[in-house]
């Protein structure tokens, strides 16, 4: 019931539409727009006439039949050669321009009605875990945003999303503040992957906003927008304690699980890829062709690098498995070439010269 009330309290967008930003359709061009070029006369009649809304004017223009042959659309002269469908169409034009204009959405009527249901919506995408339910209905806001755009309120809807958003990231930015560092990892993590996944409902939902007024009047994207201010609100005033405890936790093998690692350090390069300088070998293990291709005269470094990682994950209770197989004087030689290799891999260089 309640969106059928909010269909017919919005409805008859589209007629309104006579450019990309749906702007400028007055009542006199909306009834142009459904009777052709020769509406101009009769519409600015039917809009201004007399007390029964068709009062005198000028002589109606004459509107071909289907045979080619002219007639009048003078109500007068219709009715008296019996032409009673010529009163209809014109009174159902003066109807549905009534209808038109009683369906304007005022400013008051987006602040009161429409706003708070998108407010709510944003609100319950922005705080939802990975695999709630959210009791919302797609349809119903994606129905709000059209009609707002067309009754070009598309601006203060931006504005207000944009204010949303931000007084919500604030709020993250100061509980991270208050994260005890043992935990500031991983509530980071959460974070960032909470916002990022709420991001996959609300951009689809504001896209025809997006495609008609930020694109359009912004030359901007709605996605690149919100990634911004987390960017802004959260993640810079952020990284400077994040990625100490990241390098800690790096010369620490599984202090922090290896998907919220890659999570992190891949979601930091996707906000501001910048922020490698800040530790390259850390990004390096997680983004591709981040440090320079290895060399062959390194060879020898990479391996000692890698053995001292095996000595260390040993002194964390991780064994190398069986080595009874293997054939005596095997050993240096294997551990050479796997010293290589693994370093190759956890390094992410695809290539040496």
């Amino acid at each position: 019931m309640e969106e059928e009330s909010m269909e017919e309290e919005g409805g008859g967008c589209e007629p309104m539409m006579d450019d990309q930003n749906h702007n400028n359709w007055g009542a006199g061009g909306y009834a142009r727009h459904l009777l052709g070029p020769a509406a101009g006369p009769l519409g600015d009649r039917l809009l201004r006439g007399g007390p029964g809304g068709l009062g005198p004017g000028p002589a109606a223009p004459q509107l071909p039949e289907a045979n080619g042959v002219m007639r009048s659309c003078d109500p007068a002269a219709a009715a008296g050669k019996g032409g009673a469908g010529a009163i209809a169409a014109a009174i159902n034009i003066n109807a549905s321009t009534s209808k038109f204009l009683m369906n304007v959405i005022t400013i008051e009527d987006y602040k009161s009605t429409y706003w708070p249901k998108l407010d709510s919506a944003i609100d319950q995408l922005l705080t939802q875990s990975p695999g709630d339910y959210i009791p919302i209905s797609y349809e119903q806001i994606y129905s709000c945003v059209y009609k707002c755009v067309c009754q070009q309120h598309s601006e203060q809807m931006y504005s207000d999303l944009i204010k949303k958003i931000t007084n919500h990231l604030e709020r993250v930015s100061k509980e991270l503040q208050a994260s005890p560092p043992d935990l500031y990892i991983e509530r980071f993590n959460i974070a960032l992957g909470q916002y990022m996944g709420a991001l996959q409902s609300i951009v689809p939902l504001f896209i025809y906003m997006n495609k008609f007024y930020i694109e359009t009047k912004l030359n901007r994207d709605l996605k690149d927008d919100l990634i911004k201010l987390f960017t802004d609100h959260v993640a810079e005033k952020h990284i400077y304690n994040l990625m100490p405890l990241l390098l800690e936790a790096q010369s620490t093998p599984f202090q922090i699980t290896p998907s919220t690692m890659a999570n992190i350090v891949k979601g930091l390069y996707t906000l501001r890829p910048e922020w490698v300088q800040m530790a390259p070998a850390l990004f390096s293990k997680f983004i591709p062709n981040i440090l320079p291709p290895a060399v062959e005269s390194e060879l020898q470094e990479y391996a000692a690098q890698d053995q001292k990682l095996q000595r260390e994950l040993m002194q964390n209770g991780f064994t190398r498995g069986d080595q009874s197989r293997k054939r005596a004087g095997e050993e240096l030689t294997y551990s050479k070439y796997e010293s290589c290799a693994l370093y190759f891999i956890s390094s992410g260089y695809s290539s040496y010269q």
